[in-house]
């Protein structure tokens, strides 16, 4: 038993004899069993899917994992793959997930370990927290599935249910109380079956113990919950509010020239969307309704610097939808809203036209014909931003 272990467990002990343990475990295992999710990445031990899974699988929904998950492993069958897989193919694999950090992560991770661990997942819960990316979570999930390591996956799902089985009151955003769950964890978890244990208390969060729609009649462990016993489930866990996401607003420049190509841009690593192609997207204070076309160009050129004269841009009317004032047309340009998780970007998307086809600069820029942006690693915004002006008048 290692130290951390046996300090949480003595610092935060339960009232529950070995013989309430075992039948907790036995009734949830049973459960399972006849129950569990069938889910691709279950019908494995390769740690290095575990892996894939498990990143794929935060923040993002199963149903939308899953074929992106099988398209990966087929592309990337193995540790090396990824560790060696150009950075514009592992972006279009993950393109439509978002938080692209989390595969940049992964792919830093894969060369750790081919260069730490002879290519191999390291087995041990402190050669995986060595990792790029992988926390106490991953860690355990993959420590607990694929080496049968008995580690708690403590993620959203076993908080909630902890917090509920022990009526715990404490903000499950802070450290003590994560290690407090943790340290109980560490006293129920089924030595036998630790990867089994942990799924089961992730399926029982994800269709029977959820946030909002608590089925207790269908819980195998009903019997074990004191807020199911005291009709207080509705409290826990107890978690302090997220701050509210700050908004903000910009422009992107849908730039064609006469080669009808459109000019994209590459996000570096100091930006969100990190190494994915946009539209040249500049923030602005307020969203620039009825501006004139040199004030709506100003802020590009600032932006651009040197890389591109933008000096014979026009709007492209075609693309602009317009509306009757008087006898005047106005342009309405198209909006576009795309949700981070702290932070909300208002786009208005400005179409131009550019006479002639100008060599650029930097090679962070580029003109990309329509079929090219095909196979162009692109963020969901960028999608966005593309389909407001063209899907609908094409």
């Amino acid at each position: 038993m290692t130290n951390k272990r046996q300090k949480l467990i003595e610092q935060y002990p339960i009232n529950w004899d070995e013989k309430k343990i075992k039948t907790f475990q036995t009734q949830l295992l049973d459960w399972y069993d006849a129950n569990k999710r069938d889910l691709p990445w279950r019908q494995t031990k390769n740690p290095y899917y575990i892996w894939i899974s498990e990143i794929m699988l935060q923040q993002t929904q199963v149903n939308t994992v899953i074929p992106y998950y099988e398209r990966f492993i087929k592309e990337l069958p193995t540790i090396k793959d990824l560790a060696e897989v150009e950075e514009s193919e592992l972006m279009g694999l993950w393109q439509g997930l978002g938080y692209y950090s989390r595969v940049r992560n992964m792919q830093f991770a894969a060369q750790q370990v081919m260069a730490d661990f002879n290519g191999e997942m390291p087995n041990t819960l402190e050669g995986l927290l060595s990792l790029k990316g992988i926390g106490p979570y991953t860690a355990g999930a993959i420590g607990s599935i694929a080496f049968n390591l008995p580690e708690p996956a403590l993620d959203g799902n076993l908080m909630r249910i902890v917090a509920r089985l022990f009526e715990i009151d404490r903000d499950i955003t802070l450290n003590k109380t994560k290690n407090e769950f943790t340290g109980i964890l560490y006293q129920l978890i089924d030595p036998e079956r630790p990867g089994d244990f942990n799924q089961a208390l992730m399926d029982i969060g994800a269709t029977i113990m959820t946030p909002t729609n608590y089925q207790p009649e269908d819980s195998p462990i009903k019997e074990f919950d004191q807020s199911y016993q005291n009709n207080t489930s509705h409290l826990y866990p107890v978690k302090k509010k997220k701050t509210k996401a700050t908004k903000h607003h910009r422009i992107a420049y849908a730039i064609r020239n006469q080669k009808g190509e459109w000019l994209m841009r590459k996000h570096n690593d100091k930006e969100l969307l990190t190494g994915l192609w946009h539209f040249p997207m500049v923030e602005v204070n307020v969203v620039m309704e009825g501006a004139t076309s040199s004030e709506l160009i100003e802020p590009l050129v600032d932006h651009l610097d040197e890389s591109i004269d933008v000096g014979e841009l026009k709007l492209d009317r075609s693309l602009i939808m317009e509306e009757e004032e008087g006898f005047e047309l106005l342009p309405t340009f198209a909006k576009v809203k795309h949700v981070f998780s702290h932070r909300i970007w208002q786009v208005q998307v400005i179409p131009f036209l550019l006479d002639g086809a100008p060599d650029l600069s930097e090679e962070d820029f580029k003109w990309v014909s329509i079929q090219a942006l095909e196979s162009l690693p692109v963020s969901t915004l960028q999608q966005k931003l593309f389909n407001s002006i063209v899907s609908d008048r094409e």
